[in-house]
């Protein structure tokens, strides 16, 4: 197997000038393999981190304000806040929060306009992935603020001005009485147009709470996956134990993965990978050609091998592994050519703009890129070594 795999690379570099024009469609048709496996990985982190922001990471439990089931009575809200509480403390769940909705009015220079308002806890964040245009998100230290904090929406902000953030802008929030709240981050701008929201957080919204009509607020926690059902059961138990008798409690899962959502990218995957196996098809059949032209010419050579002793299995493995060694070689150049264009940071902004996690080449990308190329040599190799096989001696030597 060494002798033949030196035979087959001392044979392509004698004849690269023609091999290496051959395969350019299999570099490029490997390169098109790996990059759509590549490309196709970016874009699948893309379309969950986008999931992710809107039901949270896997996985995201979410308990609805229970009510009584005789008359619809919610629950008591500090009773409730301290059934989470005990949950939080008892089962030292990270990142939970209550999560609430209502409408405030924020003072403009020409005038007030009514908000969309989200009442949040520091952990909505991270488990959401809120990206930023501008500022941080909310952090432990600003339920401390006497000056609530507020992440508003591009369109708020820059009716605002666009004010630099490091100068700790305010604005004036109407509620129970006209409160100034300090605007630490800035969401990105909305593509579906202009979109007046902000979120505060729970200890900023009890100063302007008189003013505001909101819904019972629900709570939120991210728990690992593999507890997630146990979780579900014990958080509604312990709840319901905690308000008593007659009380709906009702605990959900909201993250992607609990939807059975199935990738909406396959079909466009498909096609481009059936491009890319034709592309590759044309390459063998070149290789084919070039191969048969090749054996045809040394059939005194292969004719002088077999009269010094060489075996019919010694030929074909010879002539296959030459075909293998050149498809490898086009193989770890289309490789190398994927990715460096998955990687690129300018092909990565256009097909998945404000990734958060970076996304390394997949493995099985360069994996199935290999396989391909190497699939094809063999194939393409084929019937050039059944050729080669059936040289005969005496021909040999009248050729």
């Amino acid at each position: 197997m060494i002798g033949a795999l030196v035979e087959a690379w001392a044979e392509f570099r004698v004849h690269r000038a023609r091999v290496l024009l051959s395969l350019m469609g299999v570099a490029i048709a490997v390169a098109a393999l790996a990059g759509v496996v590549g490309m196709g990985a970016v874009a699948t982190q893309a379309q969950t981190e986008q999931l992710e922001r809107g039901g949270g990471r896997p996985a995201t439990l979410v308990l609805s304000p229970p009510y009584r089931a005789e008359d619809g009575k919610q629950a008591d809200p500090a009773r409730l806040a301290t059934a989470f509480d005990q949950i939080v403390e008892r089962y030292a769940i990270t990142y939970a929060g209550a999560v609430g909705w209502g409408e405030t009015r924020l003072q403009f220079a020409d005038g007030t306009e009514h908000v969309a308002l989200s009442v949040v806890a520091p952990a909505y964040g991270p488990m959401h992935r809120m990206q930023l245009a501008e500022g941080a998100w909310f952090s432990a230290r600003d339920e401390l603020r006497l000056s609530p904090a507020l992440v508003v929406s591009d369109a708020v902000w820059r009716r605002l001005g666009a004010p630099a953030l490091s100068t700790n802008p305010t604005v004036t929030v109407y509620g129970a009485s006209p409160t100034t709240a300090t605007i630490v981050g800035v969401l990105p701008p909305d593509p579906w147009g202009e979109n007046y929201q902000a979120y505060i957080l729970g200890t900023g919204y009890a100063t302007i709470a008189p003013a505001t009509q909101t819904s019972a607020p629900m709570y939120e926690f991210w728990v690992p996956l593999e507890l997630a059902d146990a979780l579900q059961e014990r958080i509604r138990a312990e709840v319901a134990s905690a308000l008593g008798d007659g009380w709906v409690v009702d605990v959900q899962r909201q993250d992607y993965l609990a939807w059975g959502l199935t990738d909406p990218l396959e079909p466009i995957r498909l096609i481009l990978l059936g491009i890319a196996g034709l592309i590759l098809f044309l390459g063998a059949l070149s290789l084919v050609n070039i191969a048969l032209v090749t054996v045809r010419q040394r059939v005194r050579e292969i004719g002088i091998r077999r009269a010094f002793g060489a075996t019919a299995p010694r030929v074909f493995l010879a002539v296959m592994l030459e075909s293998v060694v050149a498809t490898v070689v086009a193989g770890v150049l289309g490789v190398v050519l994927a990715v460096i264009l998955v990687q690129s940071e300018w092909i990565r902004g256009l097909i998945a703009p404000g990734l958060q996690d970076a996304v390394p080449f997949p493995a099985e990308a360069a994996l199935i890129g290999l396989l391909a190329a190497t699939a094809v040599g063999a194939l393409a190799g084929l019937l050039p070594a059944l050729v080669a096989v059936r040289v005969k001696v005496i021909d040999a030597i009248r050729y």
